[in-house]
């Protein structure tokens, strides 16, 4: 008896110190919320409300962003900055689709969408925008094509865009204008001065009123890889016999401030997660204004070409008769597509001096770190330098000095 007892005993004393443990454990499992009682419904069923990950490409960020545009310039540097803090991208289209084939490689697999779309068919518009929180208008054309006319596209497209947005209950659309966009331009080589820039203004007010909350960037010219500032000066078109460039006064009474494009792409992700911006108008401007001509002489020293070597000099537009039916030429012979991007409104725009508004914010009120024009320019115009065969390392050429900011 006293055999069978001991076993016994053991047994009792295990399980006295079992029970408060499984106790223990009913209890926790009993606060996880496990139960279907203690379900939280989403507040929307949403994409947008279901953030995952740490906050990378492989993550989801809760962004869902309609890109129109994102072909362009700057669309490609916008949605490789949203693709990189894991957001869902939304690309519309038109034209051939295998234009776009390089952005697949922005976002995760199946992180971005491709959807064909017209400019003016809005149910194809709201298709876009329908399950986005954040519509990124970023359409733009430099010059009318027989198409679209700039108040087709600068006006009555963005207007549709921003007013189906706001149907649509997007919570924040991001429009992109121009720096020197005003009612009346002053006319500096055109009689009537920039239509580009006149229609930028009218479309910009139409926005604010069709969705006042939105955000708008007034960039001046950016620079970056194949832009329409620094590229324009390789161009053999924007050159008189070769070497001549014909300039507004010679370049000698214009102020620049170019910004790097790759900054404005910053900008605006910042102000999607930026409460604070819902609203404002932003000035995207570069860290340091210049003379266009200082401008230019930079430029084509980094090309290689020089005034010693007959191989650049700088005259004022007014006396070139040359190059002025060289541009006309070049956009009524062309097909609507200039040669080089060499065309009457971009060299209006170019004689244009920049005007940074004191009581409106810039990238750096966002926290943007500039990126000054020195760390960029050598590096875009390397594949266009003469003389390529030299090898940089024998130091046959001097580097040229960039032109001091005023």
């Amino acid at each position: 008896m006293v055999a069978l007892a001991i076993p016994s005993g053991i047994q009792a004393a295990k399980l006295q110190v079992a029970l408060p443990a499984v106790a223990s454990l009913i209890h926790r499992i009993q606060q996880c919320n496990y139960s279907t009682d203690d379900v939280k419904p989403l507040k929307t069923a949403k994409l947008s409300s279901m953030k995952r990950g740490t906050g990378g490409r492989s993550s989801f960020s809760g962004i869902v962003a309609t890109v129109f545009g994102a072909n362009g310039f700057l669309g490609e540097h916008v949605c490789n900055r949203l693709g990189k803090i894991g957001s869902q991208i939304i690309v519309p289209y038109r034209g051939d689709a295998y234009e776009l084939i390089k952005l697949r490689l922005v976002g995760d697999l199946g992180q971005v969408l491709f959807l064909p779309f017209n400019l003016r068919d809005e149910e194809s518009i709201y298709n876009a925008v329908k399950y986005s929180n954040v519509v990124i208008n970023l359409i733009g054309r430099d010059w009318e094509t027989k198409n679209f006319s700039f108040k087709d596209v600068n006006v009555d497209g963005a207007v549709r865009i921003a007013k189906i947005a706001k149907q649509a209950g997007v919570e924040k659309l991001i429009h992109i204008s121009d720096l020197n966009a005003a009612q009346n331009p002053k006319p500096h080589l055109l009689p009537k001065g920039s239509r580009y820039l006149a229609t930028k203004w009218e479309g910009e007010q139409a926005v604010r009123e069709v969705f006042p909350e939105a955000i708008i960037f007034k960039p001046s010219f950016m620079c970056g890889e194949n832009d329409k500032f620094l590229k324009i000066y390789t161009s053999i078109m924007r050159h008189t016999a070769g070497s001549g460039l014909a300039m507004y006064k010679k370049g000698e009474h214009t102020i620049k401030q170019p910004v790097f494009v790759s900054d404005v792409a910053a900008a605006i992700v910042q102000t999607i997660r930026d409460k604070d911006c819902v609203g404002k108008t932003i000035q995207a401007v570069g860290p340091k204004r210049y003379k266009l001509s200082d401008l230019v002489d930079w430029f084509h020293a980094e090309l290689r070409r020089s005034v010693e070597k007959w191989d650049y000099w700088r005259h004022d537009i007014s006396y070139d008769f040359i190059f002025k039916l060289q541009v006309t030429l070049n956009e009524k012979l062309t097909f609507g597509w200039p040669v080089g991007g060499v065309h009457w409104e971009i060299i209006e725009r170019e004689s244009i001096t920049d005007v940074v508004k004191p009581d409106l914010p810039t990238l750096e009120d966002l926290g943007i770190a500039l990126t000054p024009m020195e760390e960029y320019v050598s590096w875009v115009y390397r594949p266009y330098r003469r003389y390529m065969y030299h090898d940089e390392e024998l130091q046959e050429f001097t580097r040229p000095v960039p032109p001091q900011p005023i």
